[in-house]
């Protein structure tokens, strides 16, 4: 169970589901670290956590780069001596038509959402002990695409399946390591959301930043130890429903 104690990291933490998490973990009283490449939200979200006692510090940085996860980890190594819980969070978006998708784009949105959880896993779970928990942020679009999504839906079906082979590889060292696949999340503007957008879902509603953090809190507490390898689809039913039109 998560306590003061507890090292937490999360990535992407300066808005929306990082966010929410990292406000969820401090509130239990864990040492939350956040990283995120946006500075002025990361150092806002990391102040709003200690205001409210948190041991809360924010580290500016590309989660893309190994340079990023080895200098997280050190700071770590250094003020703490191990890691507990790891949430790859992190990741960017580019609706871009695919004959005119480039290279470079294609490769950012790979280094950001697919190369940084394959980097934060290596490095923390160096720092892991026993009962480590490592929880990967994928999305319903490693299963269901719109057009132009080509590079997103990839990374996202890439979390899944490294997240199983990440649970195979860090078994002997009792790591868990598990995905959540989240639906439509509304970080924004939840009010101005439209009726419709609530009833198309089984829930009859859409999705918060906080459905996701009160999974991964379940996912991290070591007494359900016998939930890994898996992925957890968080969508209001949305994936179940037949649509024809």
């Amino acid at each position: 169970m998560v306590n003061k104690e507890s090292v937490v990291v999360v990535t992407g933490a300066a808005n929306g589901i990082g966010r929410e998490i990292a406000k969820l973990y401090g509130e239990l009283g864990a040492n939350v670290i956040l990283v995120d490449q946006d500075r002025k939200g990361g150092e806002e979200a990391a102040a709003t956590l200690k205001d409210a006692g948190v041991n809360a510090l924010f580290i500016e940085g590309d989660v893309g780069e190994e340079a990023t996860a080895l200098h997280v980890m050190d700071v770590i190594r250094g003020q703490f001596g191990h890691l507990d819980i790891l949430i790859n969070n992190a990741g960017v978006s580019a609706f871009v038509p695919l004959l005119e998708m480039t290279t470079e784009q294609w490769d950012r949105i790979i280094h950001s959402n697919l190369r940084s959880v394959f980097l934060f896993a290596r490095e923390g779970s160096k720092l892991m002990e026993e009962n480590g928990c490592i929880i990967n942020i994928a999305s319903t679009r490693a299963f269901q695409s719109e057009p132009d999504s080509e590079a997103y839906a990839a990374t996202k079906g890439g979390i899944i399946a490294l997240t199983h082979a990440l649970s195979a590889s860090l078994a002997e060292k009792r790591i868990r390591v598990n995905a959540v696949s989240p639906g439509w999340i509304e970080t924004k503007e939840y009010e101005e959301l439209r009726e419709k957008d609530h009833e198309q879902h089984f829930s009859k509603r859409v999705g918060t930043p906080a459905d996701i953090a009160r999974l991964c809190l379940f996912l991290s507490d070591s007494r359900n130890n016998f939930i890994n390898g898996e992925n957890i689809i968080v969508d209001g039913g949305m994936t179940k429903k037949m649509i024809y039109e």
